[in-house]
């Protein structure tokens, strides 16, 4: 992590401006994005939180797919914000970007219907996977859906030797729970259920994994 507290989107932050571009060439973006759009199914009406919301590419597309859902973006980093800000503006003027870690999830928002996010937390220490998943599960509303796309169980020898390159951009520590497949284990400990891989991609930089879980009704 960064002297700011988090990892800039590509490792460092002199880079972020190459972000949209890297992840179009290196993650299979259409496929996974579509996947996870599909997965979440935005309804109008729907709070629906997005964590890690970087430059906002997910926000527009679920935005067209639901104009009447009620967004929010999280992101601790400034610059990235910026750079959604600006996509955004002239096209959506009622997308609420906030500055914040996932940690601080339930501090901004509570009783969501949908929380997502998307290539963030394997940049993440393994102590603010598991902050994050707790608030995360405190920012849903009872019955609420979680749904998490990112690098996860690296399954082959080709995928956990091309998720090298991601880990070596992002640091070998915080990346390596995520290859040895931590993050249901971590969702379940966060007190989410009937936690599910629903989707594996393989990508050119490793396999990225959609997940899903329920925030436990009372």
């Amino acid at each position: 992590m960064s002297e700011q507290g988090f990892t800039p989107a590509l490792g460092r932050a002199e880079w972020t401006g190459f972000y949209d571009t890297a992840v179009a060439i290196a993650t299979r973006e259409g496929r996974w994005r579509r996947a996870l759009l599909d997965a979440i199914a935005p309804q109008s009406g729907e709070l629906i939180l997005d964590v890690g919301c970087g430059t906002g590419t997910m926000l527009l597309a679920l935005k067209a797919r639901a104009p009447g859902a009620r967004l929010v973006g999280l992101d601790p980093d400034p610059d990235v914000l910026a750079r959604a800000e600006k996509k955004m503006r002239g096209r959506i003027d009622d997308i609420a970007l906030l500055n914040g870690f996932a940690r601080d999830a339930a501090r901004h928002i509570r009783d969501a219907d949908k929380v997502y996010s998307s290539l963030v937390f394997h940049q993440v220490p393994i102590a603010e996977k598991q902050n994050g998943f707790e608030a995360i599960l405190n920012a849903l509303k009872p019955g609420g859906v979680f749904h998490l796309c990112d690098y996860g169980l690296q399954r082959t020898p080709l995928m956990r030797q091309l998720f090298k390159q991601v880990q070596n951009l992002d640091g070998f520590e915080n990346t390596e729970p995520n290859a040895r497949g931590v993050l249901p284990a971590l969702l379940v400990q966060a007190g989410f259920d009937e936690v599910e891989e629903r989707t594996v991609i393989p990508t050119p930089t490793g396999s990225i994994s959609l997940y899903r879980a329920l925030k436990p009704r009372p």
